[in-house]
């Protein structure tokens, strides 16, 4: 079994594996900060379609999210330069991937990693807290760098020859690009990190929803993925959508207790107010939302409505907020 992100590293490791004749089965985890897009149904059908066709590997998504959303606020091993929990994010992974080996009759863990290429994550002495406290001791193999490290029981019982394994370690890509020509494999991504929480401007702004509102949930932490955002002085949660697209976006993330504000009288943004306790905030949200309508005249119609109490709209006339806009953004 293979803790799968779809970047290279990780299908050669499939394939490393894969040539010595043994079955691999790819764990694909996911969360509302990445990869989160698989938690439909018919989405992840056509993502391991395309894995499967591509790279001959059969993955399976596995969503990790409610252990996640325990562990972000305060991981037992920090954060990387923003908000990103790498260790504990993939000792989490290491501890879910365990806990179905027997589901997929898998006999040892193994993953992309590379020794030294990743400066918080991918050092040997991380490398090794994420075999401690995952519990993973001697199970969890880094067929890339095996060599440089421990031999685990995997190899030291003759299921994968160590003498068959490459040796990389670095930043250096070389080895890897290589690997995959051997492999025939030209169609790969480019390397980056996926992890929205590794943003500067997002981790910024997930930071203060989870001071603000302890009891986010998933369907928060994809609100906080998608335009303008704006705390509201009675303390609501505002976002504006930025384009056609990011209102479509918007659209389909509507909660039941979110009120939903759009311009009537010109085009203009779809906008969500969200965790609205004074009302007087919708007042404020109504300027805000018509400061960035294409404002034909003035003051511009806002309507407003609760999700959960259809067809009972207010309407506001608001006049667009631009001296204290930028004191609401984060």
């Amino acid at each position: 079994m293979v803790l799968f992100s779809g970047g290279l590293d990780s299908i050669l490791a499939c394939k490393v594996l894969q040539e010595q004749g043994i079955k691999v089965t790819a764990i694909k985890c996911i969360t509302p900060f990445f990869s989160y897009e698989l938690k439909d149904d018919e989405r992840a059908r056509e993502y391991k379609e395309v894995i499967r066709n591509k790279y001959g590997i059969d993955v399976e998504v596995v969503d990790i999210t409610p252990e996640y959303l325990s562990m972000i606020t305060d991981p037992p091993h920090g954060y990387g330069r923003y908000l990103n929990p790498c260790i504990d994010c993939k000792i989490l992974m290491v501890k879910k991937a365990m806990s179905l080996m027997d589901r997929y009759g898998a006999s040892f863990l193994a993953t992309g990693e590379v020794l030294g290429q990743r400066p918080m994550s991918q050092r040997r002495d991380t490398l090794r807290i994420i075999e401690r406290d995952s519990g993973a001791d001697g199970l969890l193999l880094r067929p890339l760098s095996a060599r440089f490290l421990k031999p685990t029981s995997a190899e030291e019982s003759g299921v994968v020859d160590r003498s068959m394994l490459p040796e990389i370690s670095g930043r250096s890509r070389k080895e890897q690009i290589r690997l995959a020509e051997h492999y025939g494999i030209k169609d790969y991504p480019a390397p980056a990190g996926g992890c929205v929480l590794a943003d500067p401007i997002l981790s910024k702004r997930f930071k203060r929803i989870f001071y603000t509102w302890p009891d986010f949930g998933p369907e928060d932490c994809v609100l906080g993925q998608v335009g303008r955002h704006f705390m509201l002085p009675g303390g609501s949660w505002l976002v504006v959508g930025r384009n056609r697209a990011e209102n479509q976006a918007l659209a389909t993330l509507i909660g039941e207790n979110d009120y939903v504000l759009k311009v009537l009288d010109c085009p203009g943004p779809l906008c969500i107010a969200r965790r609205v306790k004074d009302k007087s905030d919708l007042v404020v949200a109504a300027s805000i939302c018509a400061r960035y309508a294409k404002v034909k005249s003035l003051p511009v119609t806002i309507g407003v409505g609760l999700r959960d109490e259809k067809g009972q709209n207010l309407v506001i006339d608001a006049i667009p907020e631009d001296n204290k806009i930028h004191s609401y953004m984060f």
